[in-house]
């Protein structure tokens, strides 16, 4: 298993020019490097390699002081995230999928900087993660790396005015499956952020439309400020912690969520629903994104391989309209909220009606109640 450990750095005045430094440094290497794939293409149909660029370095680093004051691997693997940015561009291409061109980063695009192999140093006793060319640095470590866990990158980022060590930690498959007794279908919405097959609901908080006021706030004072002074850039950065506390609050939300629902339950089964599209659909794609149905997923699948719980996806093909009990078709509108069956006289709310047919729709699921001889549900039709 590969896991995602981050802290957060309080650098020195000095430290966080030097760490702003080395990101416009590498976001103007990635930057000549695209243009020189592009150039050598348009003029002779000619692709330029990772191992090419890399192979320039050495030589430009003679001339160039800020190169110079950069860790050569830091570099490397700056040259080495353009090239994976045009080669996932390839890969769409191929797949007959919609892709964009590789992009130049703009002054304000281009927020974290890795070193891939070595260059940093965790020292737990002081507190302090010794970089290569930069020193020491305060971090908060809030909670340890596991022991047995081996530190394969590190991944130095800016989110606004806060820094912050990422370290990929390589962890050993421990866990074993657990046994299938606990099981639930979940059944996300808007209304209700989560609809158990249990009866059991999880309010949606909201984080963007409770905090609409103030974005609009803080973007007007911004919207008058001079473009290009100093008090826009400053205004700008207050628009941006605004959203970051909102991203915040959606991020712990779905973290102890997503831990509560992987501690209770063995099998988790969710729709596999086609959240990008889904967002196309302008009256509803705000609140889709302020939900964050993705995010919550990814947390609780990646938590649920470390406990040996399972986590299955199955179709969310009419999930709404069909009746949980007997089976058969129900049409309903958005606005009914409620499952009435002419067939068999169910009535339950509609999400209710919905996570119960997700439980019964997992493969999973069906074999352990055949292989415990209960009663399955009732086919569609």
């Amino acid at each position: 298993m590969k896991r995602t450990y981050r802290y957060r750095l309080y650098p020195t005045t000095q430290q966080a020019t030097t760490l702003t430094q080395w990101l416009t440094t590498c976001r103007l290497l990635y930057n000549n490097g695209l243009a020189e794939r592009k150039n050598a293409w348009e003029t002779y149909k000619k692709s330029v390699t990772y191992g090419e660029q890399a192979n320039q370095l050495k030589g430009a680093k003679k001339t160039n002081q800020f190169l110079q004051a950069v860790h050569s691997q830091v570099l490397q693997d700056t040259l080495r995230r353009l090239d994976k940015t045009f080669n996932n561009f390839f890969r769409r291409i191929k797949k007959g999928e919609k892709a964009g061109y590789p992009r130049f980063k703009g002054k304000y695009r281009y927020d974290s900087f890795t070193y891939p192999q070595s260059g940093f140093t965790l020292d737990y006793r002081k507190k302090k993660l010794r970089l290569s060319k930069i020193g020491a640095i305060t971090i908060k470590l809030h909670r340890p790396i596991p022991s047995e866990g081996v530190i394969k990158t590190c991944t130095i980022k800016r989110d606004v005015d806060h820094w912050y060590a990422c370290f990929s930690v390589e962890l050993p498959n421990h866990e074993s499956q657990r046994k299938l007794q606990k099981a639930i279908g979940v059944d996300v919405g808007l209304k209700s952020l989560l609809t158990l097959n249990n009866g059991e609901t999880i309010a949606n908080p909201r984080w963007l439309r409770t905090s609409e006021k103030k974005v609009a706030k803080e973007q007007r004072r911004k919207d008058r400020k001079v473009k290009g002074s100093n008090n826009r850039y400053k205004q700008n950065k207050k628009v941006a912690q605004v959203h970051r506390k909102i991203h915040y609050q959606r991020k712990d939300f779905h973290h102890k969520l997503s831990r509560k629902l992987v501690d209770n339950y063995d099998l988790i089964v969710y729709e596999n629903l086609k959240i990008t599209n889904m967002v196309k659909n302008h009256h509803v794609a705000k609140s889709i994104s302020d939900a964050g149905w993705g995010q919550l997923m990814c947390f609780t699948e990646y938590k649920a391989e470390e406990a040996g719980t399972l986590v299955e996806y199955v179709s969310a093909y009419n999930t709404t309209q069909l009746c949980s009990q007997c089976g058969k078709l129900v049409p309903k509108t958005l606005a009914t909220r409620i499952h009435s069956c002419p067939y068999c006289g169910l009535v339950l709310a509609r999400d209710h009606n919905s996570a119960i047919t997700v439980l019964h729709r997992s493969t999973r699921y069906i074999e352990s109640l055949s292989s415990s001889g209960q009663e399955l549900p009732v086919e569609p039709g």
